[in-house]
């Protein structure tokens, strides 16, 4: 946490998992630093275009704290998880004619309540939802009550309206030493395994070496198999591809390692690519770009650096590992101090911002964008929009793109 921060914000900034390991460091003022992924020089780049395309929000509903959504594929509803404990629904009806605008309404019983299971305050709390390809499970992460390891539970579905409560298994049970970078966020890939997002424990600088050690879940992005569990092992299998599947240089479960706390994480709907945003020790944030080169295999593998690198720098004398990834793009403390991650927008509302990366800061105000052209960064934005202290961004079954505000709004990305 911040503590040169407002009395207000200090509150809530902990919870996007920024520094709250010491005291603050001197403000590192520096311009956006732009790392170059794979380029060509045989066909040009695209013209930079952000400037010119207007973006708004819209207001959908005001929940308690909402800090992770997700859709039930086959259906237009939306699923908010609320950092208390309670996931709650929102009905989305079609437009009966063409023109009109869609219906949303927050139902007013949650579909589950777990919030006497959860610890909930400051980085902890109810942190991760997502539902399996065929919709019929739905997956949470949180830090239960009253040791603050982080759980992974599974609940079945019937109609998308009623949760099967005594279906519930528990899938993961990672112990933590300190209460922040609790990472907590659950993807569903490409491939149609879960995604786990793991902090380095928390404590300063990362005390106990866990970004560089692949033989721990802590400091790392895992992929695991539900509905892969064989006799005897875990609740869970562990696909093919895993890069330390057999066990010897790294736990079976992990899919990249070095991160610091990847509060979110997403995949490009549209190319498979993996954004992963890492929030940063006391300098940089960053955001890693793993592309999905052949067949699936974005991240396999991937070390990104921490913590020996914060972003493009060493951090505390160390150097880039050998096999390190640095990120794609970085930024100081003159623009944030705590990332947070979102998605690359292929929805149909914005035309002009296909194929950019929405992302924002809780630290600071507006939605952020970068524009990608053959690997490279070739434009940057950010827009002046009523958001700010922003916990997570969502995504429809259409592809477009939601807020979530520590304040309690729930907002949609609109043409401005």
């Amino acid at each position: 946490m911040r503590r040169g921060l407002a009395a207000g914000v200090v509150a809530l900034v902990a919870l996007a998992a920024c520094s709250d390991d010491g005291d603050d460091p001197e403000p590192t003022t520096t311009t956006t630093t732009t790392v170059p992924a794979e380029t060509t020089t045989t066909v040009p780049l695209a013209a930079p275009m952000l400037d010119q395309v207007p973006l708004g929000v819209e207001e959908v509903a005001q929940l308690d704290e909402p800090i992770a959504l997700a859709v039930r594929p086959g259906s237009p509803d939306l699923y908010v998880a609320e950092k208390a404990g309670r996931v709650r629904r929102i009905e989305v009806d079609e437009p009966t004619s063409e023109g009109d605008d869609l219906d949303r309404d927050l139902l007013s019983t949650p579909i589950l309540d777990l919030s006497d299971e959860i610890v909930n305050g400051r980085e902890q709390g109810l942190l991760g939802l997502a539902f399996s390809s065929d919709g019929r499970r739905m997956y949470l992460d949180y830090t239960r009550q009253p040791d603050g390891a982080t759980v992974v539970v599974e609940y079945e579905l019937g109609d998308g309206t009623r949760l099967d409560q005594d279906s519930r298994r528990e899938l993961l049970v990672v112990e933590q030493p300190f209460a922040n970078h609790n990472g907590g966020q659950l993807v569903i890939g490409p491939d149609g395994y879960l995604y786990v997002g793991l902090g380095d424990g928390g404590g300063g600088g990362d005390p106990d070496g866990h970004g560089q050690d692949p033989t721990t879940l802590l400091g790392s992005i895992l992929r695991i198999d539900p509905e892969g569990a064989v006799e005897g092992g875990p609740a869970y299998g562990i696909p093919a591809g895993n890069p330390f599947a057999d066990g010897e240089d790294g736990r079976p479960e992990t899919w990249l390692y070095g991160v610091r706390n990847p509060w979110r994480f997403t995949f490009d709907r549209a190319t498979g690519d993996l954004w992963v945003a890492d929030v940063g020790q006391d300098a940089y944030e960053e955001i890693n770009r793993l592309p999905a080169t052949s067949g699936f295999d974005a991240g396999r593998g991937a070390n990104l650096g921490w913590n020996e690198m914060e972003g493009t720098h060493p951090y505390a004398g160390g150097t880039n590992p050998p096999d390190g990834v640095l990120p794609l793009h970085e930024y100081g403390r003159d623009l944030g101090c705590s990332i947070t991650g979102g998605y690359v927008y292929r929805g149909d509302a914005i035309p002009a911002l296909q194929g950019t990366y929405l992302y924002a800061d809780y630290c600071s105000s507006g939605i952020r964008g970068l524009q990608i052209d053959q690997g490279q960064i070739i434009d940057d934005r950010t827009w002046d929009v009523p958001v700010a202290q922003t916990y997570s961004f969502g995504q429809d079954d259409a592809g477009e793109l939601y807020v979530l505000l520590a304040d309690g709004r729930l907002l949609r990305l609109v043409a401005g």
